[in-house]
């Protein structure tokens, strides 16, 4: 049946591109994908497959029922986009000012609706149930997953499989972990209010400018002399504000950024080394100040037996040129949220262009669409390889 099914996913290429480009020109910001949503929910509708809408918000959940007995299995897509102006020039370039599919996040979609509609034609043959899960708002914490999983209606799941084509990793490559893959991301934001007044006398002010400065600094100190070289953190201040005028010395400044970590017991460490600097900078300088700190997706950790089933695909889906084991990227998913529940395993589809690559979140950010096929085919393989595992 799988030889059969990868013969209907390669006919199936040029609708993929297709439903792909369709939706590069047409994106929506994460918890706004009314529209995007309302595509999907048309083409289940026309394949008569079952499914849930506005699930958790904007999500989608169509279900496939094999004729065969099996475990019920979810594969899920993104599909929200980002607030970025998109700059290629190509023929299915962003139609709205602004906004665009930065992630390959169109793909993605793509793909899981290519898959449905090759296994309806299979459904018969199929074991157990594909649970078909398009998820909204992956961009912006806290983000679609969540809200989905608590909505209940994944409670019957047995298993979760997902992947993101990868625009800086070679086509035909599979890269993923049988432990933690991706990085848990929080984000902060530092108020500073000091003092402000002329330039020419900054006796007489408390300079927000300066202190916020200071603290940049400080902040980096956590990192290379506060975590265990042998550990992993991640501090980067993203925005800096402050200021009106040349001559003006400013009396507030508004620091934004995030931190990364692998294991909570480093989120801990690092909230508690920010709050100990920011006061003690703050202090030193007789300076009031704000901190928020907003705790988002948690580490992605692949089930160890789920990620094995996925690095076995290698021997069947021969589009797959090298399957890694890769060290975790620092990029966050809410993916995560998922193998929170139950066993299940991300991993990464190679999808470099041969030229003109640029990274995710890129203005010129784009993918090589070769690389659908081949998700759809580890995919709908590794569901395979589960279902053969708990017969």
């Amino acid at each position: 049946m799988f030889e059969n099914i990868k013969q209907a996913i390669d006919r199936a290429y040029n609708e993929m591109v297709e439903i792909r480009r369709y939706l590069h020109q047409h994106p929506e910001l994460s918890f706004k994908e009314v529209k995007t949503a309302a595509y999907i929910v048309d083409f289940y509708k026309r394949l008569n497959i079952p499914f849930k809408e506005k699930v958790g918000g904007n999500g989608i959940i169509a279900t496939l029922k094999g004729g065969n007995p099996g475990k019920t299995i979810a594969l899920r897509a993104d599909f929200d986009a980002l607030p970025i102006h998109d700059e290629k020039d190509v023929p299915y370039r962003s139609k709205v000012d602004g906004i665009m599919h930065a992630c390959g996040h169109d793909g993605h979609t793509a793909t899981l609706l290519m898959l449905a509609k090759v296994l309806n034609d299979f459904q018969s043959e199929l074991p157990g149930t594909v649970v078909f899960l398009h998820q909204h708002a992956e961009e912006f914490s806290p983000g679609g997953a969540k809200p989905i999983i608590e909505s209940g209606e994944l409670d019957h799941v047995d298993a979760f499989f997902g992947t993101h084509l990868w625009s800086v990793t070679p086509l035909g490559h599979i890269e993923t972990s049988k432990n933690v893959l991706m990085a848990g991301a929080d984000r902060f934001q530092i108020i500073l209010q000091g003092q402000g007044g002329h330039g020419s006398a900054p006796h007489e002010t408390k300079d927000a400018i300066a202190i916020g400065a200071q603290l940049v600094t400080q902040l980096q100190h956590i990192v290379s002399r506060k975590i265990n070289p042998l550990q992993t953190a991640v501090i980067s201040i993203g925005k800096f504000q402050a200021g009106s005028a040349f001559n003006v010395i400013a009396d507030k400044a508004l620091l934004q950024g995030t931190v990364r970590y692998l294991d909570t017991s480093m989120q801990h460490k690092v909230i508690e080394e920010m709050e100990r600097t920011i006061k003690g900078v703050c202090l030193a300088n007789d300076i009031t100040y704000e901190f928020e700190y907003n705790k988002g997706y948690p580490p992605l950790m692949n089930h160890e037996k789920e990620a094995e089933l996925i690095l076995a695909t290698k021997d069947s889906v021969e589009d797959i040129t090298e399957m890694n084991e890769i060290e975790p990227k620092m990029a966050s998913e809410d993916f995560a949220y998922y193998l929170l529940e139950k066993p299940g395993a991300f991993f990464f589809t190679g999808a470099m262009k041969e030229k003109d690559i640029y990274p995710h979140h890129h203005p010129k950010f784009d993918f090589d669409e070769r690389a659908m096929p081949i998700a759809a085919k580890t995919l709908i393989k590794a569901y395979l390889n589960y279902q053969e595992q708990h017969v």
